[in-house]
């Protein structure tokens, strides 16, 4: 892999990490046409490049959170969790980060193996579930009309996000997609939705990291200056494309990103029959 390679992987990561079109997918259809394999110390860097992005974008939300969550522990000890639960909305949405973590969490655990199988196989899978994605992201749309919010959620909510989470471990779902798709199913509000899919994204990313980060050594080589530019170029794009959904969001519908996918889909799953790619 060269520097140019890198940083194109970088950006691809970046951007479809956080916009509803799946960055496994496309990490797989960009590698393929580039003619290149990515290694475990390529991966481990894009996605530290992503959850950087991420913790940067929503830092002071996030370092609320904690300050609530270490509060909370105290309320615990005193025996008033529920009314401070109910005081400090960002006690409710740490919890609830933690809750809609736990299903992914188990299925990564239980079906590694397996998802790792699908990942190494013919385009068509992804190519399949990209599809998947873009009518899940227009179904959702058609059933939003919720207006809950962080200081509103409840733990059904953030459970229903977490198992849309849990789904997008299939290579082709897209995480992004299918949290906010649940999330407006559910009731959430667009904008909030929306954020709490990146914030849900911190603990699968940083799981994700910590799991490649401890065989990163067998994979490191004397070419490490892709890998940098590939995760600088993920984390400026992750940043670019979080603020960009966010505002997106508020103004317009995400019809755009289902017709793509459903492009995307079709396009690399006839290839991929076809032997073409």
């Amino acid at each position: 892999m060269d520097i140019i390679q890198g940083i194109i992987i970088g950006i691809v990561q970046g951007l479809t990490e956080f916009l509803p079109v799946s960055s496994s997918a496309h990490l797989v259809f960009i590698q393929n046409i580039l003619g290149v394999k990515g290694s475990l110390a390529f991966d481990t860097f894009l996605h530290l490049g992503s959850l950087l992005a991420v913790l940067w974008f929503f830092r002071a939300d996030i370092i609320q959170m904690l300050r609530s969550w270490w509060l909370s522990i105290g309320d615990i000890l005193q025996g008033r969790f529920k009314e401070g639960f109910d005081e400090d909305p960002y006690k409710r949405l740490a919890w609830y980060v933690i809750l809609g973590t736990v299903p992914v969490a188990i299925v990564g655990v239980l079906f590694e193996d397996s998802v790792d199988a699908l990942f190494a196989g013919a385009l068509y899978v992804p190519a399949f579930f990209l599809f998947v994605t873009g009518t899940i992201l227009y179904l959702s749309q058609r059933m939003a009309s919720g207006e809950v919010n962080f200081r509103t959620i409840t733990k059904k909510e953030a459970l229903f996000m977490g198992l849309g989470q849990a789904c997008a471990i299939l290579p082709g779902l897209s995480r992004s997609g299918t949290t906010i798709a649940s999330g407006l199913v559910i009731g959430l509000d667009k904008e909030f939705a929306a954020k709490f899919s990146f914030i849900l994204s911190i603990p699968a990313i940083l799981g994700a990291f910590l799991l490649q980060l401890k065989d990163i050594g067998s994979s490191l080589d004397a070419n490490f200056l892709p890998v940098i530019l590939g995760f600088l170029a993920a984390f400026v794009s992750g940043y670019i494309a979080i603020r960009w959904m966010l505002e997106l969001i508020q103004k317009k519908n995400l019809d755009i990103f289902a017709y793509y996918c459903w492009a995307v889909g079709i396009i690399v799953f006839m290839g991929s029959i076809a032997h073409i790619f």
